[in-house]
């Protein structure tokens, strides 16, 4: 079956079983939506398919945006989801990355620079001399996470100086030493580098993070991806389009339209910290998907070239951490059994995924809100990797 989606202009293979499979039959999420990517002949998928700058596309959309609706609360059809916002959560740290790559590209900002050289009041904390490219790969020895704010409305909550300096000073007891170059220390993956990372873009730029957003990789891409607060300048009503996350007392219930992450809240309020802040809709993520395998192609000089995604995906020791993507890791890993060993990809909480083939160019993405009304919900970690082998089971068809 296929169907048209006006956004891409390209008719497109119809992957609602596989977002029923994460919503019906894993009961993982309230809803899902689904994208898929890949380049190649048409005839090689089942159905009609269309073509858009010689890619093809696959989409689906199942299940409900609340799990017990506000009474003025509307639902859109399933289908209507596919242009709904997604809380990328942790989704943000790859494109954080790839704003990073841009800016070094452009001789804006080294990589390999010190955190000290953009925050000065940071030099002469455990993580001055770390290397912005350690912090994105998560081998700056820093602990996983830290709670910087206090789960009440009515607390003082930690200025932005003050999480800066914890987040910077919080090195695992096992890495106490000094600096030791090179690809740094053991990679534990977390939160605290990204914020750091971000906080660092801004103070040498001169810009907001989610402005360099915008500049360095929503413009040039053509996405609706972006922090709050530059997507409700975009669009009208944004409130109604954002898909619900938790139930949190202190924030006065469902979150809705407003960062899901504590941390993102506090620190950026509507805008946009390193590791968590932004939302898009699931062809945004797709569209991003499928311009960094044209970049990694050849194809995007304009935007970004192979040797710029160098850093963000050489395989590093120690694990699967890149600079700003993950890589297939595990007997079981989180994109499935049919995406290649040189695939690359980024996990968000809130249960969004995206993964990329490479070798195959296939880019796979999966929105939901498994967090939707308790984060305790983990169903997603069976129905992951369970959606992105039927997308490829569907796309390979015939």
């Amino acid at each position: 079956m296929s169907r048209r989606n006006s956004t891409l202009g390209a008719q497109m293979v119809d992957l609602t079983p596989v977002a029923r499979l994460v919503t019906d039959r894993h009961g993982a999420a309230p809803c899902a939506v689904v994208g898929f990517a890949w380049r190649g002949r048409p005839q090689a998928a089942a159905g009609v398919v269309g073509r858009a700058e010689g890619w093809c596309y696959g989409w689906g959309a199942a299940g409900k945006l609340w799990t017990e609706p506000p009474p003025d609360a509307s639902g859109p059809a399933p289908e209507a989801l596919t242009s709904h916002l997604f809380d990328l959560a942790s989704l943000t740290k790859p494109v954080v990355a790839l704003v990073l790559a841009r800016l070094h590209r452009e001789g804006e900002v080294d990589r390999m620079a010190p955190l000290g050289s953009f925050l000065p009041e940071l030099k002469d904390t455990p993580s001055g001399d770390v290397p912005l490219d350690a912090l994105t790969a998560h081998r700056a020895g820093l602990e996983a996470h830290r709670l910087f704010y206090v789960p009440d409305a009515r607390a003082q909550q930690p200025t932005r100086e003050a999480t800066l300096l914890e987040a910077a000073s919080a090195r695992r007891p096992e890495c106490t030493a000094p600096w030791p170059g090179g690809d740094g220390f053991p990679p534990i993956y977390s939160d605290l580098g990204y914020i750091l990372v971000g906080a660092a873009l801004e103070a040498a730029t001169g810009e907001a993070l989610d402005a360099l957003v915008e500049d360095e990789v929503t413009r040039p891409l053509g996405l609706k991806l972006g922090s709050i607060r530059r997507l409700r300048k975009q669009l009208v009503g944004i409130e109604r389009t954002v898909v619900p996350t938790e139930r949190s007392p202190w924030r006065g219930g469902i979150i809705r339209a407003r960062v899901h992450d504590n941390n993102a809240h506090i620190f950026a309020g509507e805008g946009t910290a390193g590791h968590a802040g932004l939302f898009a809709d699931v062809w945004s993520v797709v569209k991003l998907g499928s311009g960094v395998l044209d970049a990694w192609a050849g194809r995007r000089d304009d935007w970004l070239r192979r040797e710029d995604l160098l850093p963000l995906l050489r395989p590093r020791p120690g694990g699967s951490h890149a600079a700003g993507f993950d890589r297939r890791s595990g007997a079981q890993p989180s994109s499935g059994t049919r995406f290649g060993p040189a695939s690359f990809g980024h996990l968000g909480y809130t249960g969004t995924s995206i993964w990329i083939d490479p070798e195959a160019a296939y880019a796979g993405v999966l929105l939901t809100n498994r967090v939707h009304p308790s984060s305790e919900h983990i169903a997603i970690r069976q129905a992951r990797p369970a959606a992105y082998d039927a997308m490829v089971r569907r796309i390979q068809r015939g």
